[in-house]
């Protein structure tokens, strides 16, 4: 079966190098409608990435695809559109962010009987005249029209489409009153309102949506809202909070919530009407928060985010009580330090991600996270960490505090942007196997952690940025194999030639610095140059009386003449036409 898929997936990337190649097999049209509905979104996938799909091409897709996905495809307009429309078995269509969208291309969709979801987000040229378009497909499940122009009115429209479960409105001007022409769509179940013209009066109609699960309130005005019997996932971001889903009956199986930047007015009873004990996420990072003792009863809790608040050392015991479950856990920008995090050894069995950046931790943190087994992301950037200890009344230091980390037998990234680790610091980190990224962001690395890096096995990402890196030691680096991005910005002494020859010799590597960039800009724009000029001149031979001449089996670039000085120089030149190496002739005129 892996070689089967191996076979299609080369057939696939064949009938997609060229225009040549995709022209071949675009004649065997009744061949492809046979073509199994994975394999032609598979080949329409490739086609869009490899920029060869055009509107025409589309129709011979329309007996087998499925699913069509043009996010940010600014191309797609409505001749894209006209072709879409015949799609006899569609189902799902993605057009966020297709800008050229409106409601014109709209109206080529009207009254499909098989499509159930449809995305126009921020296609901001669909108004009310889209949504009476959209209307008419009533096999509709799924809609998101979030930041469009559609209004108040436009949305009291979209009661007609009885089937929706998902429903997006975010960023739209939704009125208590349109909220109220929706009570009709009952099998809702995803509903998002954010930044809407929603009050606490309008949040009352909530309850006219039984099976509502996902609610998003983020940037509203509604302070306090009833129980939701059926609701699991809740968005309260940047709210001024009062009580949430207040009310008799049973408190709804609440799994996730996310308050951050919420303002609390009354935190006890903020949490009064929700069952904690069921909470498995809960983000309240950049919040007002400063009473941590409602944590005491989500022993359930996954992911807590307590970024940017108050939380310090002295809080820290509320964590321990819900630690035996807790995957992942943000602290940072907040009071604690190192003494808070020793308090959490033992108490944190499963914690896989732990964020300590911009906190005042130091390496003796760094003993206390290395008691914690489970960690595959530590991120400790911008924090007080130098990776080693001074010796009492001396100025040498002992063994890598980093040696701690050792037995993190797990441990797959390792941030320590803008610390003060310096190169012998970092040899205990090759025993971390499993390590795949990378951050570094320290003026005392030089050639020599390059050098030492390139025997982690598993090396994916490396970011060694404002660091001491000659021209010698990136020739000398031999990356692992695994090794794909390699960010150097801000190595300031590396040359151009150093960066260029490295990419010869590594392809397979991205290198990100700013030559890198510059040269991409300096290419392109050479390129464009030639091109014009190159036009200019074919234009008028056209129209010369001249036999046909044999055409070479091959021909030499021009600019091979030139270096890249030269090259610079003639962009400018108006003898740009000319070589440097004839200037004593003249150019004809033509």
């Amino acid at each position: 079966m892996e070689k089967e898929s191996e076979l299609i997936r080369r057939c696939i990337e064949a009938a997609c190098q060229s225009k040549e190649s995709v022209e071949k097999w675009r004649r065997q049209r009744r061949t492809l409608e046979r073509l199994p509905s994975h394999l032609s979104q598979s080949l329409l996938r490739n086609l869009l990435r490899r920029r060869l799909l055009f509107p025409s091409l589309l129709e011979v897709f329309k007996y087998s695809v499925e699913e069509i996905d043009l996010r940010g495809e600014n191309s797609v307009d409505a001749e894209w559109m006209a072709y879409l429309g015949a799609f006899r078995y569609l189902r799902s269509l993605n057009l966020g962010d297709c800008h050229r969208i409106n409601n014109s291309a709209v109206w080529s969709i009207v009254g499909m009987t098989s499509l159930k979801e449809v995305d126009l987000s921020r296609c901001m040229k669909v108004t009310d005249a889209g949504v009476k378009h959209l209307i008419s497909i009533s096999t509709l499940e799924k809609l998101w029209i979030s930041e469009t122009g559609v209004s108040a009115n436009g949305v009291a429209l979209l009661a007609s489409l009885k089937n929706l479960s998902v429903l997006d409105l975010g960023g739209l001007p939704v009125t208590d009153s349109a909220l109220n022409s929706l009570q009709a769509l009952t099998k809702l179940r995803y509903l998002d309102l954010w930044g809407s013209k929603i009050s606490n009066q309008g949040a009352l109609v909530l309850q006219r949506f039984p099976k509502l699960s996902f609610l998003n309130l983020a940037w509203t005005n509604v302070t306090r809202f009833p129980n939701l019997s059926a609701l699991e996932c809740l968005n309260m971001s940047n709210c001024t909070i009062d009580s949430i889903l207040e009310g008799n009956g049973d408190k709804a199986p609440l799994l996730k919530l996310v308050c951050a930047g919420a303002t609390f007015m009354n935190e006890a009873e903020a949490f009064l009407y929700i069952k904690t004990s069921s909470l498995s996420l809960l983000d309240v990072s950049k919040s007002s928060l400063s009473r941590f003792g409602v944590l005491a009863d989500m022993k359930m809790l996954e992911h807590l985010d307590l970024s940017s608040g108050t939380m310090g050392d002295d809080s820290v015991e509320m964590i321990v009580c819900i630690g035996a479950n807790l995957k992942n856990l943000n602290l940072s920008s907040t009071r604690v330090s190192s003494v808070g995090i020793g308090i959490l050894v033992g108490h944190v069995p499963k914690l896989e991600n732990l964020s300590l950046s911009h906190t005042a931790i130091d390496d003796v943190a760094l003993s206390y996270i290395g008691l914690m087994p489970s960690l595959k992301v530590i991120d400790l950037s911008n924090t007080n960490i130098k990776g080693f200890f001074l010796q009492p009344g001396t100025e040498s230091h002992v063994d890598s505090t980093l040696t701690a980390l050792q037995n993190l037998s797990y441990l797959e990234s390792l941030n320590l942007e803008h610390t003060q680790v310096r190169d012998p610091d970092l040899h205990p980190l090759l025993s971390c196997k499993k390590l795949s990224h990378l951050s570094l962001k320290c003026v005392s690395v030089t050639d020599a952690t390059l050098h030492l890096l390139s025997s982690l096995p598993k090396l994916t990402t490396l970011h060694v940025r404002d660091a001491v890196l000659t021209t010698n030691g990136l020739d000398a680096f031999s990356p692992p194999t695994t090794l794909r991005v390699l960010d150097l910005m801000g190595c300031w002494l590396l040359t151009e030639d150093a960066i260029t020859q490295f990419l010869k010799k590594h392809p397979q590597v991205e290198i990100r610095h700013e030559i890198v960039q510059n040269l991409s800009t300096e290419h392109q724009t050479i390129l464009n140059r030639l091109s014009t000029s190159q036009q200019s001149l074919k234009g008028p031979q056209r129209n010369k009386k001249q036999g046909n001449l044999p055409m070479p089996e091959f021909f030499v670039d021009q600019r091979l003449k030139y270096n890249r000085e030269e090259l610079l120089a003639l962009q400018f030149s108006p003898l740009s036409l000319q070589s440097p190496h004839d200037a004593g002739s003249v150019t004809p005129n033509v």
